[in-house]
């Protein structure tokens, strides 16, 4: 999934463009409301997160625009302006959500968050036929961004339900690291153990009812991993 991010502010473009490749999304960077408009047009993303003041072309024209030729392309405002006829303004226009600035980590994820779901239902982006696939006694749901054991829930992100992907459509076979980096990050990403090793280890914590001692995820040492 590509994310947009339009914000003439560079720290908090990159806070924000950080926080999204941590959760496995794509990221193309704005630093204006013209190449905003212009790099929607040539990449098509998935999702807009769109700065209200900026210089070229406000955030308000920009939704304008892109309204015109997309009117299901979730879109979240952020504004300095937070008084409540801004957020009507911005709502009116066609804006999923409006956060004002400054604002929490932990909040914008979750407000991403909810917002992806929506736009992974609307667009039906699951590779896989059903609603879920089973995974052990785990059932993942890729829309929902979760698995569930019973009653029990466990929110996942996008990164995470791609490594999880990759392993079932390769069950009982050993899948190597390089496969792994290839499926849930891309041909352009550069390979390090470490990182697909720390991943799994946090994917352990959630999903396995024994980290310690995992039996969805099985270590192939010197190779990869497999279900």
């Amino acid at each position: 999934m590509k994310i947009l991010i339009a914000e003439d502010d560079k720290n908090i473009r990159t806070v924000i463009a950080d926080i999204l490749k941590q959760e496995g999304y794509k990221v193309i960077e704005a630093a204006n409301g013209k190449i905003a408009l212009k790099l929607f047009k040539q990449s098509l993303p998935d999702f807009i997160i769109l700065d209200i003041m900026m210089p070229e072309l406000d955030g308000y024209s920009v939704c304008r625009e892109v309204r015109k030729s997309d009117e299901d392309i979730p879109i979240l405002f952020l504004s300095v302006k937070n008084e409540e006829i801004d957020r009507v303004i911005g709502l009116e226009l066609g804006a999923d959500d409006y956060m004002g600035k400054p604002f929490g980590v932990h909040e914008l994820r979750a407000r991403i968050k909810t917002i992806v779901k929506r736009c992974l239902k609307s667009k039906q982006s699951s590779q896989l036929v059903n609603d879920f696939f089973p995974f052990g006694d785990l059932k993942i749901y890729p829309v929902e961004l979760c698995a569930k054991r019973n009653d029990q829930i466990i929110e996942l992100s996008l990164r995470e339900i791609r490594i999880l992907e990759c392993l079932y459509q390769h069950k009982n076979q050993v899948v190597t690291r390089d496969t792994l980096f290839d499926y849930v990050w891309g041909y352009d990403y550069s390979p390090n153990s470490r990182t697909i090793d720390q991943h799994i280890s946090k994917l352990r914590k959630q999903i396995e009812i024994n980290p310690l001692s995992p039996c969805l995820i099985k270590t192939i040492h010197g190779i990869g991993y497999r279900y």
